[in-house]
């Protein structure tokens, strides 16, 4: 017995040695089923995105194959459904609608899309904006906040009690029972900060910002003016709230005239247009509007009214406290010299503005680096100021058909 078992034992390894290879192969094969288990997966995904592809690819073919549709305006809705609408090229129809049109929007003048063939409404188009008029939207905003603003804190204060506070507390207004001012009007010399400001409610607020220079709503054909003004209205209503800021608002709302030329009756249709829609018959809704001028005095009275701007609010020149308070702010990055004497600078400065003070600092870092010098000393300011205050005080003769301007 003991024979037999030595005689087997080399036949045993024989065995476990297959039994090894074997589970070898079959973790072998077990991997090389997962990753044809993973292959199929994803060639099974590849089949069916490349199927979508050609589904879309084929759509897109029927598309371009099926046959063009006419533009028209709804001149008329009927009783029994069919609506008369004039199309692009002229003439009038009297056709039916299609089904899938949602009837509740189908209104005389709205745009729709008509079949070549059978000339039925298959749908509403929106209603068409001039590309410019999207382009008056402010995406970035700048980078002024009222920090920024120095010796108008008055001033800021009015602007935010108008502008800001109805759209973020409208409750309030509601519960003391008054309507919330409508629009504010800032005016002022030039360089006293009224673009600062609008810049900085810009900044400040979460509200859609549309900017606007009063000489762009002046158009070159009939009628135009008046439309872009009206579409600019019309974006603003859409993207509410919204604050509308017109500067340079004089280039339009200059006072009415009886003058015959085509282009002054043009900018009075403008203006006329711009009266309607700051308080006229249609609801503003929540848009506030922002104007700027420093020409107030040329202004018409009818948009000066309450209604329309309810604050008309001045931006002064800066006095002694305001003055140091924007030398502090336009040299708060720059590297000022131990004698820099702000006081002494603000009464160098009686009768500068907000720009002009800004000019004053820059002058001064240029002579600063002209120098290489460090840091900016006083007087460095001091030849700034004289370069600055005396190009402004020194009148300037443009001669002009024989008329002086000073």
């Amino acid at each position: 017995m003991t024979e037999d078992m030595v005689e087997s034992a080399p036949g045993n390894e024989d065995i476990m040695i297959r039994l090894r290879l074997l589970e070898k192969e079959y973790e072998r094969l077990k991997e090389l089923y997962r990753r044809l288990e993973d292959e199929k997966r994803f060639v099974e995904s590849e089949r069916i995105r490349f199927e979508r592809e050609v589904r879309r690819l084929r759509s897109e073919i029927e598309r371009l194959r099926s046959p063009p549709l006419i533009v028209g305006t709804v001149s008329d809705i009927l009783e029994d459904g069919r609506v008369v609408v004039k199309s692009s090229t002229g003439p009038k129809f009297l056709v039916n609608v299609s089904q899938y049109v949602n009837y509740s929007e189908l209104k005389p003048g709205a745009r729709v899309a008509m079949n070549q063939q059978t000339l039925a409404v298959v749908s509403i188009l929106p209603t068409p904006k001039d590309p410019a008029v999207y382009g008056f939207e402010i995406e970035e905003r700048p980078m002024v906040s009222y920090a920024d603003i120095g010796g108008l804190d008055r001033q800021i204060e009015e602007v935010r009690e108008a502008v800001e506070l109805p759209l973020l507390k409208p409750e309030l207004f509601a519960e003391v029972g008054i309507e919330p001012p409508k629009g504010v009007l800032l005016y002022g010399a030039p360089g006293t900060g009224k673009t600062l400001i609008a810049k900085a409610v810009a900044t400040e607020t979460n509200a859609t910002f549309i900017r606007v220079v009063g000489s762009e709503f002046v158009q070159k054909y009939i009628g135009e003016g008046a439309r872009l003004v009206r579409e600019v209205f019309d974006l603003a209503r859409e993207k509410a709230p919204t604050i509308l800021f017109i500067d340079e608002i004089d280039a339009i709302a200059a006072r009415r005239t009886s003058s015959d030329t085509s282009g002054d009756r043009e900018v009075q249709r403008t203006l006329m247009q711009l009266l309607a829609e700051m308080d006229g018959f249609d609801p503003r809704g929540d848009v506030k509007i922002v104007g700027a001028t420093n020409r107030i005095d040329i202004l018409d009275p009818a948009i000066l009214r309450p209604g329309r701007f309810d604050r008309i609010i001045e931006i002064p020149l800066p006095n002694l406290e305001g003055r140091i308070q924007i030398f502090r702010i336009h040299t708060r990055k720059m590297k000022v010299a131990d004698d820099v004497d702000f006081k002494r600078l603000a009464e160098m400065t009686e009768g500068a503005s907000g720009a002009d003070i800004k000019a004053i600092v820059t002058e001064a870092g240029m002579f600063a680096i002209k120098q290489e010098k460090a840091r900016v000393t006083m007087s460095d300011f001091d030849m700034a100021i004289q370069k600055v205050m005396k190009k402004d005080s020194k009148p300037v003769n443009f001669e002009a058909k024989g008329v002086m301007f000073i």
